[in-house]
């Protein structure tokens, strides 16, 4: 978890940062909100003003005509007053809507850019606690500062301004209040940072129980684990609502100060000027409007007193924001680089070498040839780096020596969007997305026609069962298609693979999920779609891969036997050790998970 700021120079830096970023954006609507800030500040401090007028011309003079012109501007003081809060709150609002709309953009926006080792290695439930919590905390934080500068600060100015001219000495006591306010407020501000960071921690946590619950809950039923998870989470609330308590306790504490260093400031400016009206026969109305003034400057103050807290908690999630957008784990866009021109589609590994984490070294020099518009088919026992070659050759990861060609091109000298544009890939796990069944397929090809995508189905053996569902091609998938078969997903993502029309075909035990009958059907679909494709196939099953026109065995990292099916069960090597041994009727569940068969 990144860090949080732990001074003011931190502060004034991510505030300073947050301003450039977005308060510039948003000039002429802050520019807007401060007009009407201003209203409220100078009808809150006319009503303090006109307190003297009252007092005086009503209870002193009991001038009859004053009273008429006071209440008229009593009711236009406070229409101007709710107009222009009206107006700063919906500006505001807009404004950090805005911005928490332009965080989100930016930040799912950088999340596609980043690489596939980085999404490894994080939860997908702190991706989704930081769209809400940062982006909504960047909006508050710069609202929170613009309010305080504007509505509090110049309100406070005003009615000092009034206290000040109507009595010079009798504003000292009412200025007392300040420095201890000051003092006492910035020592809450520390521990309202740590006590942020825990709370946001927790609801990552929160996040992260309920999306595996999810996603797992046939194996949390199946294992009868729901009072474990059920302990798990109530722990994991109770930490949060323990957060949340102790962060609404360090929030409400300048409360008591303030409202009791309040009262001794109210108090000695009672007991002076009472004593100075009556012993001294000054006018009342000069004291009511100092008291009103007094009175009126408490809310802003305190206020302000209280933003550096409400300020530092906000920032936690600002500073989340930028340490996220400085992440160096990603895929950089590479417009500065060539498309890849596709000639037959030949590929060669020559070399190859690569690792997962520095102790974990997968592929040891590996080398091989896919002929182009023949199948190459990737056999071995799980955990030799057959998965990695197709995750290697769609640039998932980077490798650290050797070179990757296709028709003689280095892949990583080309645009790597125009890399997988080339590419159509199928996995064991099919993964479908939110959306209609003819959605899912369509994302195949990007302005597919309609007969186009039907055809792909029906060439994928998928048009039966999806004709057969009430809704047909509108029938809704839910989270990864959960209410379809394992067979009638994994159809569809062939179908997709068909649309998608590429030259060259990688399937990763495409054919795992189905029953004989459907392999049978999605063999002769994938037969013809590889006509004329270079398609590099890993399989567990021999009869998946027989027919191929090159068998590579890889084991720890490199290709340690080449060729057709006969000749290889002719020669008595691995893999006639590996038909021997069955295996294509054994395979590692992990291996699909984890990328690295």
């Amino acid at each position: 978890m990144n860090s949080v700021p732990s001074n003011r120079d931190d502060t004034v830096g991510l505030v300073g940062r947050l301003v450039r970023d977005h308060g510039r954006d948003h000039w002429r609507g802050y520019l807007v909100a401060f007009v009407c800030m201003g209203g409220i500040a100078a009808s809150t401090t006319l009503a303090a003003w006109l307190m003297r007028d009252v007092i005086n011309k009503v209870f002193l003079d009991r001038d009859a005509q004053a009273v008429w012109w006071l209440a008229a501007s009593i009711v236009t003081i406070y229409a101007v007053k709710g107009i222009s809060t009206f107006g700063q709150q919906v500006t505001l609002s807009r404004i950090a809507n805005a911005i928490v709309a332009s965080v989100q953009r930016r930040m799912y926006g950088h999340l596609l850019e980043m690489d596939v080792r980085y999404f490894m290695a994080h939860h997908t439930s702190e991706f989704i606690a930081r769209q809400s919590f940062i982006a909504t905390a960047c909006g508050a934080s710069l609202n929170t500062i613009v309010t305080s500068l504007g509505r509090d600060m110049l309100s406070l100015i005003g009615l000092l301004t009034v206290m000040v001219v109507q009595d010079p000495l009798m504003s000292i006591a009412g200025f007392t209040i300040m420095p201890a306010a000051v003092f006492g407020v910035q020592r809450l501000v520390k521990r309202a940072r740590k006590i942020m960071k825990s709370g946001f921690t927790q609801s990552l946590i929160v996040g992260e129980i309920t999306k595996e619950t999810a996603a797992g809950i046939k194996v949390v039923k199946s294992l009868d684990l729901e009072d474990h998870f059920r302990g798990r989470m109530d722990g994991a609330i109770e930490e949060f609502r323990k957060a949340s308590d102790r962060l609404a306790s360090v929030g409400a504490r300048s409360a008591p100060l303030m409202e009791t260093l309040g009262g001794f400031a109210v108090a000695g400016v009672i007991l002076y000027g009472g004593m100075r009206v009556i012993g001294s026969n000054a006018t009342p109305g000069a004291f009511f409007s100092f008291i009103t003034a007094l009175l009126l400057a408490y809310e802003p103050a305190k206020r302000l007193a209280r933003v550096h807290v409400e300020l530092s908690a906000n920032l936690v999630g600002v500073k989340l924001f930028y340490d996220f957008l400085e992440e160096e784990a990603r895929e950089r866009p590479e417009t500065d680089k060539p498309q890849l021109r596709l000639g037959a589609g030949r590929i060669v590994f020559d070399d190859v070498r690569f690792r997962y984490r520095p102790e974990e070294e997968v592929l040891r020099g590996l080398s091989f040839v896919a002929e182009a518009g023949r199948t190459t088919a990737l056999v071995g026992r799980s955990g030799g780096g057959k998965s990695t070659v197709l995750s290697l050759l769609l640039r998932f990861y980077e490798w650290e020596a050797g070179r990757i060609d296709i028709d003689g091109t280095d892949i990583r000298s080309v645009d790597r969007r125009s890399l997988r544009r080339a590419i159509a890939y199928v996995g064991q796990d099919a993964f479908l997305f939110k959306g209609s069944i003819y959605e899912n397929i369509a994302f195949g090809r990007d302005g597919a026609s309609r007969a186009e995508v039907e055809e792909a189905a029906r060439a994928a053996h998928a048009l039966d069962f999806i004709t057969s569902f009430a809704d047909g091609w509108e029938t809704q998938l839910g989270e990864n298609g959960a209410q379809l078969s394992g067979g009638q997903r994994q159809r569809i993502a062939i179908a997709r693979a068909i649309l998608q029309n590429a030259p060259i075909l990688l399937l990763d035990e495409a054919t795992a999920a189905l029953d004989n009958e459907s392999e049978r059907a999605i063999q002769q679909a994938l037969a013809t779609l590889s006509q004329g494709r270079t398609t590099l196939v890993i399989a567990h099953r021999l009869q998946t891969i027989r027919d191929a026109d090159k068998i590579c065995v890889i084991e720890q990292g490199r290709v340690v036997e080449e060729g057709v099916h006969d000749d290889l069960l002719a020669r008595g090597g691995r893999y006639a050790a590996l038909h021997r041994m069955h295996f294509d009727d054994v395979a590692d569940p992990n291996e699909a998970a984890t990328g690295r068969g």
